[in-house]
């Protein structure tokens, strides 16, 4: 069932099984929507945990009918547990609507409360960062850094070949999607943003990027989510003084908590999760 999902400007904290969500989504004006589409939701037994944050090209008003297109393409496929069939399946329909002509970046992220795994699809998108409790320590997450899926590992092994693969959705089609799984313990922390961060101007001009972003989320601490949150957007507000409406902006903000599940057997914990990561069909 969906909680929450859009393109309006919105700022609110959201609680799911073993989660904490905050999400600040920021139109750029004077439209009401823009081309950033956030998406949450959660299945009844508590146990699966989806989330969605899209961008595409352009931002205003300008693509505020194309960001509602996408939300409900989203809404058509969110139970599609493999997040890389969800993936190619918004693919195939963007890349087929001649009036949409637009592409998109995404991040398809799913949690499965019950053995902590968060699965993460990017289809072009900023790479998220991670924050590990244990080490204390703030890291982006890709393929190289968290290790593929073994379906991932078997496809390769199997077409021996390189191939053209996680761009951007609209693109190209067919296309391929490949996604990763890292445990996301107690405390730890996964922040998701569109590029109007990492693209950030300060005074001078220059461009926040990848490595200043990574120096910014070092210097900040809370245990609070929403309040990790808003000193994260404030931050960036600081820097980008009076160039403040650049861009459409969305952060979300992740915290793994501690949390009772409903008993389940081992059985079909193990299937679910073979579902979620493309080693069993759906």
């Amino acid at each position: 069932m969906e909680i929450i999902g859009g393109n309006r400007a919105q700022r609110r904290s959201i609680t799911a099984p073993g989660l904490e969500i905050w999400i600040d989504s920021r139109p750029l004006p004077p439209g009401k929507g823009g081309g950033d589409v956030h998406y949450v939701s959660t299945c009844g037994a508590g146990y699966v945990t989806r989330l969605a944050l899209a961008d595409v090209a352009g931002h205003g008003e300008s693509v505020d009918s194309l960001a509602i297109m996408l939300r409900k393409l989203m809404r058509k496929y969110i139970n599609t547990l493999d997040q890389t069939r969800f993936a190619m399946a918004l693919n195939r329909e963007l890349t087929a609507d001649v009036e949409f002509g637009r592409f998109a970046t995404a991040l398809l992220v799913t949690y499965f409360a019950p053995t902590r795994h968060l699965i993460i699809c990017n289809a072009g998108h900023e790479r998220p960062l991670r924050y590990l409790a244990r080490r204390q320590k703030w890291e982006y997450l890709d393929l190289k850094s968290a290790g593929a899926c073994p379906s991932l590992k078997a496809s390769r092994a199997r077409y021996h070949l390189e191939r053209l693969a996680n761009l951007p959705l609209g693109v190209l089609e067919p296309m391929d999607y490949e996604q990763l799984a890292v445990d996301l313990d107690e405390g730890d922390i996964v922040l998701l943003f569109t590029d109007a961060i990492t693209e950030t101007k300060d005074d001078s001009g220059q461009i926040l990027g990848e490595s200043g972003l990574l120096s910014l989320v070092n210097r900040l601490a809370s245990e609070n989510v929403a309040e990790l949150g808003e000193r994260f957007v404030a931050a960036i507000d600081r820097r980008r003084g009076p160039n403040c409406d650049a861009d459409d902006q969305t952060v979300i903000v992740i915290k793994g908590v501690e949390t009772r599940l409903p008993p389940t057997s081992l059985l079909r914990t193990a299937r679910t999760l073979a579902r979620l990561i493309g080693l069993r069909r759906v």
